[in-house]
């Protein structure tokens, strides 16, 4: 599991300014996309890279469609960094379940499932059945997880559907890049044993 990878971004004043209480979140949110949607928008990229051409799925849709639940009917209060890069990666979350529980219906999951769970290096092609069926199980272990060390799940979910890379994460959650090594290191040897002892099912 190979998190997309992009260049540090340095805090800025725009950043602070608009994780104030001032602004409503619409207009902060509005204010921000510019900032992270190239991020984003090279994440999603990297997350549909093998996937067929006209796919309905597009990178540039993902994106679009994960800041239209962001913004969301009602006005959402942006705590600071992390709170928004959380929400931005649960909404590319949950656009790609809803993809992949259309595409993996009827898709037990047993070993070819766990095996394509164990094998994503990035997520899984909208167009395969069977990678469909491996995300899902994937997702659901690291739901999981976050019973187990919810820092461990954060950072999974910061790196995983959010695209942040290690120094990224660590700025997000205001710790050190050392902590979120360790976090990342123990959350992959986790999740592989959880998925490869048959304990993950859908």
């Amino acid at each position: 599991m190979k998190p997309p990878q992009g260049p540090v971004r340095s805090e800025s004043p725009t950043v602070t300014i608009l994780l104030n209480e001032a602004p409503s979140a619409a207009e902060r949110l509005r204010e921000l996309l510019p900032l992270v949607y190239d991020q984003l928008r090279a994440a999603a990229q990297l997350q549909l890279r093998r996937e067929s051409p006209g796919h309905t799925l597009q990178a540039t849709a993902l994106v679009h469609e994960a800041y239209l639940r962001l913004v969301g009917p009602r006005e959402i209060p942006w705590r600071n960094r992390a709170h928004f890069y959380a929400a931005a990666a649960e909404a590319m979350r949950r656009i790609l379940v809803d993809h992949a529980r259309a595409k993996a219906a009827g898709v037990r999951g047993g070993p070819e499932a766990r095996r394509a769970a164990l094998s994503l290096e990035s997520l899984p092609d909208p167009g395969s059945a069977t990678e469909s069926a491996g995300f899902l199980i994937l997702d659901d272990a690291i739901a999981r997880l976050e019973s187990v060390d919810p820092e461990c799940a954060t950072v999974v979910r910061l790196r995983y559907f959010a695209g942040l890379s290690i120094d990224q994460t660590a700025q997000a959650m205001e710790v050190s890049s050392p902590t979120v090594k360790r976090h990342w290191a123990f959350a992959r040897a986790w999740l592989k044993e959880a998925i490869e002892s048959g304990r993950i099912e859908t």
